[in-house]
């Protein structure tokens, strides 16, 4: 292995058997034997990769691409069908929420559980025990079992422990978007931190600002392969773009098939019976949406008047549907947001201070999926019934 190295990837492949049909009874079994055999799912070909030591690495890809599956490959969770994965040094992983945890043990007794996972001493995680309670900010809950942790306060101390081990290498998965934006900025920071100090990161993320900001390099994998591997902002680019040629092919293909889309859409602000000021300038609403298309979009009407949207990043809602529609989304599109001035609304509002909100979500040729309305009630119709 070369000195300069962290991690070395050569010629490396992995598949997944996939069994399409199980026996529940005799009958089944004597149905089902001599048939072909179980079929593979390649999800890694001829990988061949240098880590060196120092490096902030980004692995990008749609969902299913296999960048998760080679982030494990570098912990050796799991193992290839060919080729080699050679690390060097000490490393610490973050692939999934809760592992290496113990259920029924409170936040700090898996402190030391986790820690010891790591090959840290007693001694050593005595040390550190409060630099890591402190940074996960859980308070009082470190005291509690962790069966009762939220997924973010899960995050706040993986991470925690991850960073203070003393790793040469950490491997970070999707973990990083589960949690509020506060801790999210807070780990980007500390990561930029470790970045400075020579550590070697690799990390899978749908944060594409975060990637530009922070690494030195990514990989892009695509349809089993690394399709481009560079600087940041030219991968992203290239990236996009390829995403943008496959979602045209499927809107011409889903087009000419007739094929119906689903989805989901919801207003988060205004909530429902807060009523609003006729006169704020500075009016907010903001909701977020999901479907199986891959290039949805939202419009919104106050009235019938149109009212211009962004995009917002959305990671809540990519954690709670990712099983569902994982293949469709994109963290940073998820969530939509609008600042208007009421008074360019006025004509909308009716006689009695009423308004009507309308999200309509459609489909990449204009087909409505879904929407969700409300009606929003003025402080103008509050004076009236005085």
């Amino acid at each position: 292995m070369n000195s300069e190295n962290a991690i070395e990837v050569r010629n490396m492949y992995k598949s997944f058997k996939i069994s399409r049909d199980r026996a529940n009874s005799l009958k089944d079994l004597l149905l089902i034997r001599g048939r072909s055999k179980p079929e593979r799912h390649e999800v890694l070909n001829d990988i061949t990769l240098d880590i060196r030591k120092g490096e902030t690495v980004a692995l990008i890809g749609t969902n299913g691409s296999g960048k998760s599956t080679l982030l494990k490959l570098m912990t050796k969770i799991i193992y290839p069908n060919s080729g080699t994965i050679e690390t060097t040094g000490k490393l610490a992983s973050l692939l999934e929420l809760g592992a290496g945890f113990h259920q029924d043990f409170t936040g700090r007794e898996n402190i030391y559980f986790n820690a010891a996972v790591f090959g840290l001493t007693k001694s050593e995680i005595d040390a550190k025990l409060d630099d890591i309670i402190r940074f996960s900010e859980l308070g009082d809950f470190i005291d509690e079992p962790i069966r009762t942790y939220s997924s973010g306060m899960y995050m706040r101390l993986a991470f925690s422990v991850a960073i203070n081990v003393d790793a040469d290498i950490l491997l970070i998965d999707e973990i990083l978007a589960v949690g509020d934006q506060h801790f999210q900025d807070k780990c980007y920071a500390k990561l930029d931190e470790l970045k400075r100090s020579d550590k070697t990161i690799v990390f899978v993320s749908h944060d594409l600002e975060a990637v530009r900001e922070l690494c030195t390099r990514a990989v892009w994998i695509y349809k089993t392969h690394i399709r481009m591997d560079g600087a940041p902002e030219d991968v992203i680019n290239a990236y996009r773009q390829q995403i943008a040629d496959d979602h045209r092919a499927t809107r011409e293909k889903d087009a000419a098939e007739g094929v119906v889309h689903t989805g989901k859409l919801f207003i988060d602000s205004p909530e429902d019976g807060v009523p609003a000021n006729p006169y704020d300038d500075k009016y907010l609403l903001e909701g977020w949406k999901i479907s199986d298309c891959y290039e949805d979009q939202i419009e919104l009407f106050i009235g019938d008047k149109p009212v211009p949207t962004k995009e917002k990043r959305r990671p809540d809602v990519f954690n709670a549907f990712v099983e569902q529609y994982g293949k469709f989304m994109d963290i940073n599109r998820l969530g939509w947001i609008a600042e208007v001035n009421l008074k360019d609304y006025a004509e909308e509002i009716g006689e009695m201070g009423s308004f009507r909100i309308r999200a309509v979500l459609k489909d990449s040729n204009g087909n409505p999926i879904c929407e969700e309305a409300r009606t929003v009630f003025t402080s103008k119709q509050e004076a009236q019934h005085v």
